[in-house]
């Protein structure tokens, strides 16, 4: 029989996403077929050392059956074809009566069929490196990717029979059973059971693409390249800003729940992520926001990590917001891998949960800064001059901020603030003041600030909204950083998340009357205006 890993996969009918992740990128046509060294000692080919072996019957079966595809389409080349011709190979063959050869061939009638099989079974069992057994321990690269074990006499643990079979084209070695296939991370979470929601979301992100440098060009036909042999690599866009959970020369770790949890979690985190009707695919826009949410947190680098029992820093991580995407103490109570089961993969561990293993809070809804001192935020601003400036103080934010003067001694001023990815959810809108001392502790002004405020947004159809704030007056401590909430538990009904538009601003009005001039200052240190997500904790506290 064939091993129970290969056999569920070759009976579902769930395969084009580990397909796609399994098949090698046509990239690798010239690497794998190219002319290669191989060990001297017979002037039979692969092919016919195997025929001499009735052990192999079947093995070369599905050889004979199996064609090779390129960039996606099936070619009339069979792997029997291959293993009679010049090109180099190892050749790990199982005997007779130890996978199920019939319902392989069922399989290779069909394109989609034939490349599994070529994918999951042939490529698991061939080689471009021409390797022989020995006691010395070492690893060879299949064809499809995967890295095996070569060590004593065993071939990934699987016992071999007959080693170093030379041929004129490379080695062949018989074992007593199929090879193991051992999904990588991207595999396991499309063929999973119970995984597959999220493979569905990944897989959407497959797309081909077209490398002209290394295809081969005859020239430019009317101004347009023309090529011989184009060369096109599968790639997932997604992972690229993830993590490459299909590269087998990387190790990653990934937690990630079964379906009732990424269900439940998805339901919550897409809420997040509403565009308005006038921007463009939006739907497409929400469904990556929404993957990304869930997974940018939930995906680890390993070679990133000092001490997993310590900490675990996702692949997002950046060492100027240490703050963020850092999750101490992953085993102990309550941390994100406490409760969590270990399935190893091909390229790393694969943390399966019941539920999603964060809180929004701790992963895509957090906290926005607009820097005010960032002259590319501001947007409008009236009779004032403003000047960035820097200090030093554990509780300003960037150690910068802006001096804001009137440009008349008795004018009020305003300036208008954009702020950037704002997600379709309920913050507390503040602002930030720093007192005069910040700038003068000899003899510092201090006189409190009075000032307006508005919040500029758009709603579900894209029309610009405003919120005064409910007219309140607005005045600072000039003893302290003050921060000042703007607004309280303001819900934006769209995001504007990775959007270049300007659809959500704050803007602050200097609302000093003429006889009040003694008694408040015109002059305000701003140090940003930001934005706290607003949650049921956040209430209580």
């Amino acid at each position: 029989m064939i091993t129970n890993r290969i056999n569920k996969f070759l009976a579902a009918g769930l395969m084009s996403c580990a397909i796609g992740a399994a098949l090698t990128s046509c990239a690798d046509w010239d690497d794998h077929y190219d002319g290669a060294d191989v060990a001297a000692g017979s002037d039979q080919t692969l092919w016919q050392q195997m025929l001499a072996n009735p052990q192999l019957s079947d093995f070369r079966e599905v050889l004979e059956q199996t064609k090779v595809f390129r960039m996606h389409k099936k070619t009339a080349v069979s792997y029997a074809d291959l293993l009679s011709g010049g090109q180099a190979f190892t050749v790990v063959a199982p005997v007779n009566g130890t996978f199920n050869k019939d319902s392989l061939l069922r399989l290779v009638e069909t394109n989609q069929g034939d490349s599994a099989v070529e994918a999951f079974f042939v490529k698991n069992h061939l080689s471009r490196t021409v390797s022989s057994l020995s006691q010395e321990s070492k690893k060879m690269l299949m064809l499809n990717s995967k890295f095996v074990e070569m060590e004593n006499h065993a071939i990934e643990g699987v016992s071999v029979s007959q080693a170093n079979t030379h041929a004129s084209n490379g080695v062949l070695h018989v074992v007593s059973n199929p090879l193991p296939y051992e999904y990588s991370l991207f595999e396991s979470l499309c063929e999973r059971p119970g995984l597959q929601l999220i493979g569905n979301a990944l897989r959407q992100y497959n797309e081909d693409w077209f490398d002209g440098d290394a295809s081969v060009s005859i020239g430019i036909v009317e101004g347009v390249p023309v090529y011989v042999d184009s060369v096109v690599h599968e790639r997932n866009r997604i992972l690229d800003y993830l993590g490459y959970l299909g590269s087998e020369d990387s190790t990653y770790w990934a937690v990630v729940p079964t379906e009732a949890g990424w269900r439940k979690a998805w339901q919550e985190a897409e809420q997040y992520f509403i565009y308005d009707a006038k921007v463009l695919k939006r739907d497409s826009l929400q469904h990556r926001g929404t993957t990304c949410a869930l997974l940018e947190d939930a995906i680890f680098n390993m070679t990133d990590q000092k001490s997993t029992d310590d900490s675990l820093v996702s692949v997002h991580y950046n060492r100027v917001k240490p703050q963020f995407h850092v999750f101490y103490k992953p085993f102990a109570q309550g941390g994100i891998l406490a409760n969590a089961t270990p399935i190893k993969c091909s390229n790393g561990m694969l943390y399966q949960t019941d539920e999603w293993a964060f809180r929004p809070e701790q992963t895509y809804f957090k906290p926005l800064w607009s820097e005010a001192e960032q002259e590319a935020l501001i947007t409008t601003f009236k009779t004032c001059a403003y000047k960035p400036q820097e200090a030093h103080g554990d509780s300003i934010s960037e150690g910068r901020y802006l001096d804001i003067m009137p440009t008349d001694a008795a004018a009020n001023w305003e300036m208008t603030f954009r702020v950037n990815n704002t997600l379709s959810g309920t913050y507390d809108i503040c602002a930030i003041v720093l007192p005069k001392s910040v700038a003068n502790q000899v003899n510092p002004d201090v006189k409190t600030n009075k000032f307006k405020a508005t919040i500029n947004y758009v709603d579900e159809n894209g029309n610009a909204k405003t919120f005064d704030c409910g007219g309140k007056q607005f005045q600072n401590n000039p003893l302290k950083v003050d921060t000042i909430v703007l607004a309280e538990a303001f819900h934006f009904p769209t995001c504007n998340y990775g959007q270049n538009d300007i659809k959500a601003s704050v803007r602050i009005q200097c609302s000093i009357t003429a006889r009040e001039t003694s008694r408040y200052s015109r002059e305000m240190l701003l140090d940003c205006i930001y934005l706290r997500p607003h949650t049921e904790k956040s209430e209580e506290q």
